[in-house]
């Protein structure tokens, strides 16, 4: 008999960076997330299994009950090595997930290319700790790191507006009448969370309350937008905002500055999804860039 998690992939449509410095985060579950699947064994061990959404075994391991109570010392970051952290940070605060077991079967199945960066850590770390009975934002913050606004998102299948203090989640509406001029495409390469915000925590001005004050009343905009301009010119102005503080050049600016419509990076800069607000369906500009990944807001939000 076997026991099934689920979790919601995310997008991060404002707040990025500065919700680190307890700026609002909004920020939209997506269709596509990950499985845990847990069958009892008689090995104590863990036998694991993960799977990417083709159903290819990208990743195959056996790990120790010993390993996960004791974490070996780590020398060179592996997924072994990540994959034992998180399970030995859920052995503290919950010693009786391993304690009182006998040994298991895991098998994780994403419903996204794990490079597309809707969260393969994320659902991971809150499917784990269901499975573990414990805090998955306390789990996240001792084991991966982060904000914690993408383990919001695996646990509401509504939009959500995230604040870090308290790990604070407020279901909000947002199911714009012009959403079918909402695009997301992907960047053909997924960006290092951890290094992102290493640079941003590195970079900034640590006088930022000023920034984060006008970071809420732009994503206020975003969320209350009643057309598709008022919506347009409330996310460009969230793209100047952030490259002025990241002193970056926006997405717009280094790849597509001849595109006819409105692009935003989603979460780090550089890399996964940024969502395109267009008249037109851009589908033909971004394949011809050699970007073949688009999808409506249909096809990629819950």
């Amino acid at each position: 008999m076997s026991t099934t998690f689920y979790s919601n992939g995310k997008l991060f449509i404002a707040g990025e960076y500065l919700v680190l410095d307890g700026a609002d985060a909004f920020a939209l579950p997506t269709k596509f997330g990950q499985n845990l699947i847990i069958e009892e064994k008689d090995t104590k061990e863990i036998e694991w299994k993960s799977y990417d959404f083709d159903q290819h075994l990208w990743f195959e391991e056996k790990i120790s009950f010993d390993e996960i109570i004791n974490r070996p010392e780590i020398k060179v970051e592996t997924v072994k090595s990540t994959l034992i952290d998180i399970l030995h940070e859920a052995y503290v605060l919950n010693p009786k997930f391993i304690d009182n077991a006998k040994g298991f079967s895991v098998s994780t199945e994403l419903s996204f290319p794990r490079n597309w960066g809707l969260g393969t850590s994320s659902t991971l770390i809150n499917n784990i700790a269901q499975w573990a009975e414990i805090n998955a934002f306390t789990l996240l913050k001792n084991s991966f790191g982060g904000s914690g606004y993408d383990i919001a998102c695996a646990q509401n299948n509504t939009p959500v507006i995230y604040r870090i203090k308290d790990n604070f989640v407020q279901q909000v509406e947002f199911n714009p009448d012009f959403k079918e001029h909402i695009y997301f495409v992907y960047l053909n390469k997924k960006q290092n969370s951890k290094s992102a915000i290493y640079a941003y925590n590195n970079n900034k001005n640590h006088n930022l309350a000023h920034s984060v004050l006008e970071n809420n009343k732009i994503t206020h905009e975003i969320l209350h937008a009643k057309t598709l301009k008022e919506f347009a010119v409330a996310v460009q102005k969230h793209e100047i905002h952030l490259s002025n503080i990241l002193e970056m050049q926006t997405i717009k600016e280094a790849l597509f500055s001849d595109f006819n419509g409105v692009i935003k990076s989603l979460g780090a800069w550089g890399g996964d999804f940024v969502m395109v607000v267009s008249k037109e369906n851009p589908k033909d500009y971004f394949l011809k860039k050699g970007y073949e990944t688009i999808l409506t807001y249909e096809e990629m939000i819950l």
